[in-house]
C-alpha cells in the first residue's frame, strides 16, 4: 500500500505538509490540464446516457453545453431554437415566458414552464446553478419533458432480459404507449383474447400483477440510449 507519512521527512510540521498538498493542488501542468480534458469529455458523454434533454446556460440564453436527447429533440418544430451559441422561443408568445424564467433563475428561483401550441404543448424545468466561483458567470439548466413514459429501447432490453417473444414485446411496448388490450389487438389486427393471452404471459415471465404494474416496472427503467446516436 502507498504510505504517505513515508515521504514526509520526521518531524515535519503540518504547516508545511498543508503549504505542500496547496502547491499541488495549484499546479497546472499538462498532466492536471489532462486529466481535466479527460474529465470533461466523461462527463459530456455521461450526459449523453441521459433520456432527458439538458441545455446548460450562461448569462441568460449563451449556450455551453447541449446532451444528445436535447440535440435531437431541438428541431424546427420545436418551442425552443438554437441559433449559433443563442437559444430563443420559436413562437412570438413563448418569448416573455422564456425570459421571465430565466431571469428568475439568475436570482436562484427555479420554475416549470410550458411553451409551445396548446394541442401540443411542451414543459420544462429552468433550474438555477449559480457561479463557480465570485464574480463568475453564472450558469442555467433547462431540464427538457420526455416525449414518451417508455423508451423503446429500455422497453426492448426488458423484453429481451426477461425472454419474451416478439409478439409479446409488440405488446408491451403498445401498453407502455397507453392503449389498453382492445386498442392493441386492433392495432396488431388479432383477437381480444389472443391479446389477453399474452398479457397474461408477460405478466407471468416478469412477476407483474397487473397491466398497471408491469408499465409502472417499465417507466421507471433506467434510459437506454442507442450506441447509434454518434453516426445520426
Amino acid at each position: 500500500m502507498f504510505d504517505l507519512h513515508a515521504l514526509i521527512p520526521a518531524g515535519q510540521a503540518p504547516r508545511q505538509l498543508v503549504a505542500m498538498a496547496a502547491a499541488n493542488a495549484d499546479y497546472r501542468g499538462p498532466e492536471r490540464r489532462s486529466a481535466a480534458s479527460q474529465g470533461s469529455r466523461w462527463l459530456s458523454l455521461m450526459l449523453d446516457e441521459i433520456d432527458y434533454g439538458m441545455v446548460l446556460l450562461s448569462e441568460g440564453s449563451q449556450v455551453l453545453h447541449v446532451n444528445h436527447a436535447a440535440r435531437a429533440e431541438l428541431d424546427g418544430a420545436h418551442p425552443l431554437q438554437l441559433q449559433g451559441r443563442e437559444l430563443h422561443a420559436r413562437l412570438p408568445q413563448d418569448v416573455a415566458p422564456l425570459h421571465d424564467a430565466l431571469q428568475a433563475a439568475r436570482r436562484g428561483l427555479r420554475r416549470l414552464v410550458t411553451l409551445g401550441e396548446r394541442h401540443q404543448p411542451f414543459t420544462m424545468a429552468v433550474v438555477p446553478l449559480g457561479a463557480l466561483a465570485t464574480g463568475a458567470p453564472q450558469a442555467t439548466l433547462l431540464l427538457l419533458g420526455k416525449k414518451r413514459v417508455c423508451e423503446s429501447l429500455s422497453v426492448q432490453w426488458f423484453a429481451r432480459t426477461h425472454a419474451l417473444t416478439p409478439a409479446e414485446t409488440r405488446v408491451l411496448e403498445a401498453l407502455c404507449q397507453g392503449l389498453d388490450p382492445r386498442e392493441v389487438a386492433d392495432q396488431h389486427g388479432v383477437g381480444l383474447a389472443t391479446v389477453r393471452t399474452q398479457i397474461g404471459s408477460i405478466r407471468a415471465k416478469t412477476g407483474t400483477e397487473s397491466i398497471r404494474d408491469l408499465v409502472r416496472r417499465v417507466a421507471v427503467l433506467p434510459p437506454m440510449v442507442s450506441s447509434l446516436r454518434a453516426a445520426a
